[in-house]
């Protein structure tokens, strides 16, 4: 059976997540279909952006709440980019944080890198063999 998905990006603020995505891989507003949630496209590519605010339940019934630092979920998005290194620059320059780089050898370049909402994401580079 063929399936088809999307991923929603959980921010305290949609015009600043907007901001970033915009500026670091070209994303723009397609579509806002209920209050709090925007969809975003690049390419083909499509993401969802909702609104959250920090300090709010994750789930009904959940001891735990929101928050927008750094924070470890199994997880993320995966970015595939054509200018790995001037990607990178625009990520770090709109608030990301780089935690690790592996310049690829014969292998794609890629970063383990952080939104400036503390989600968790890679960029990865071309191959350079292919």
């Amino acid at each position: 059976m063929p399936v088809t998905y999307s991923v929603s990006i959980e921010v305290p603020n949609l015009d600043d997540g907007i901001r970033f995505y915009g500026h670091v891989f070209g994303y723009v507003e397609a579509a806002r279909p209920v209050e709090g949630y925007v969809v975003l496209k690049s390419g083909d590519s499509r993401i969802g952006l909702l609104e959250k605010a920090a300090g709010s339940k994750p789930a009904v019934g959940s001891d735990e709440v929101r928050h927008y630092e750094r924070h470890w979920t199994p997880v993320h998005v995966d970015f595939r980019v054509e200018d790995f290194e001037k990607t990178l620059e625009a990520a770090l320059i709109a608030g990301a944080k780089c935690e690790q780089k592996f310049d690829g050898g014969n292998h794609s370049p890629i970063a383990f890198c952080s939104d400036p909402f503390g989600n968790g994401f890679c960029l990865l580079g071309k191959n350079p063999s292919k």
